[in-house]
C-alpha cells in the first residue's frame, strides 16, 4: 500500500486518525486525547502511525486539526485572528516530524468581539470551512453555523470567510450542573422523561439562567420529578439560553455535530420558528482536512 496520508483530529478527550487515499478513508484508528495522555504526545502519535507503516507508506505526511496544537500539545499552532479565509487560515499552519513523517498542524482562530472581550476555537474551524466544501453555498452571502458540543460555536460566515463567533461552554456546564451538584439530583424514581424536562426547560429559555435552573431541583421535591426529567431540563435550560446568540434575520441554521446532541438543538431551533441544516460531523472535519493537504501540496486554495 503506498501513496497514503493520514488525516486527524485530535481533540481533548479523544484522537481520530484517517488513513486517505484518493479522497477517500481507508482505515480508523482512535488514541487517548490530549487531555488524558500518559506519555509526551509525539510517542502516541508514533505508537499508532506505526500500525499503518508496518502496512505500507505513509508518503503523504500527516494534517492534525484541533488540540494537537495547543500549548504544550505536539507543537504550538497558535491562532489565526478572525476574519479568516481558508488561504490565510491555512497559511498559518505549524511543521514538524514525527515517525518520520512530515506532520502538519492547523491553527486555530482568535476573535474579539465588539467590546474587545477574546474568544478562541481550535478544531471547530476545521469543520467549517469542511463544510464550505461538501455544501459550495455556505462560500457565498452569510451564514449561521452552530456547532453543538463541551463548548458550543456559533460562527458567521460571510462569503466563506469567517467573520467572527462567540463560545457557549454549555456541554461543560450541563456536566457540572448534573453530575457534581445538587439540581439533578440522586435515581430515586419520580415522574417525567428527559424530552419532558427538556422541553419545559426551553420553556424557560428567556428566563435569567441562574433562577430558572433551580427548577430542576425544586420541581424533584415538590413535583416529583425524576432524576432524567432534570437532566432533561437542566439541559433544556441552558440550550435555550444559547439562543440569543440568534438574529432576527437567522432563519436558518447550519448544525455540525454528534447526531444525538444535533438534535436537542434542532429542537430547541424548531420552537423558534428557524429552519436548520445538519452537516455531518466527521465528514466535514475530513473535507477541510483535505483542503490543508492540498494547499500543503501548493494548490491554490481560495
Amino acid at each position: 500500500m503506498s501513496g497514503d496520508h493520514v488525516l486527524g483530529d485530535w481533540g481533548t478527550s479523544r484522537l481520530r486518525l484517517y488513513r486517505m487515499r484518493g479522497g477517500a478513508v481507508t482505515a480508523r484508528l482512535q488514541g487517548p486525547g490530549i487531555g488524558g495522555l500518559a506519555d509526551p504526545p509525539a510517542a502516541v502519535l508514533t505508537g499508532l502511525l506505526e500500525q499503518w507503516l508496518q502496512e505500507g507508506s505513509l508518503e503523504g505526511g500527516v494534517i492534525l486539526c484541533g488540540m494537537a496544537g495547543a500549548k504544550g500539545a505536539l507543537v504550538e499552532a497558535g491562532y489565526a485572528p478572525c476574519p479568516a479565509g481558508r488561504g490565510s487560515w491555512l497559511q498559518s499552519r505549524s511543521m514538524l516530524t514525527v515517525a518520520g513523517l512530515p506532520v502538519a498542524v492547523l491553527p486555530g482562530l482568535s476573535h474579539r468581539g465588539a467590546d474587545g472581550v477574546p474568544d478562541v476555537m481550535r478544531g471547530e474551524e476545521t469543520q467549517v470551512f469542511g463544510a464550505t466544501a461538501l455544501h459550495p453555498e455556505l462560500a457565498e452571502g452569510e451564514h449561521l453555523i452552530a456547532l453543538p458540543g463541551t463548548h458550543c460555536k456559533w460562527v458567521r460566515l460571510k462569503d466563506g470567510d469567517i467573520t467572527g463567533f462567540s463560545t457557549w461552554p454549555t456541554g461543560e456546564l450541563f456536566a457540572l450542573l448534573s453530575e457534581q451538584s445538587t439540581l439533578a439530583g440522586p435515581v430515586d424514581g419520580g415522574s417525567g422523561e428527559f424530552d419532558e424536562g427538556f422541553e419545559r426547560g426551553l420553556a424557560r429559555r428567556a428566563d435569567p439562567v441562574p433562577a430558572a435552573l433551580f427548577e430542576a431541583r425544586a420541581a424533584r421535591m415538590v413535583d416529583g420529578r425524576s432524576q432524567a426529567w432534570s437532566r432533561g431540563y437542566l439541559s433544556g435550560v441552558l440550550i435555550g439560553s444559547e439562543m440569543s446568540a440568534l438574529s432576527p434575520q437567522d432563519t436558518v441554521v447550519t448544525l455540525i455535530g454528534e447526531a444525538a446532541l444535533v438534535s436537542l438543538y434542532e429542537r430547541a431551533l424548531a420552537a423558534m420558528g428557524r429552519a436548520v441544516q445538519r452537516v455531518d460531523a466527521e465528514a466535514a472535519v475530513i473535507a477541510g482536512l483535505e483542503l490543508a493537504r492540498r494547499a500543503a501540496q501548493g494548490e491554490q486554495i481560495a
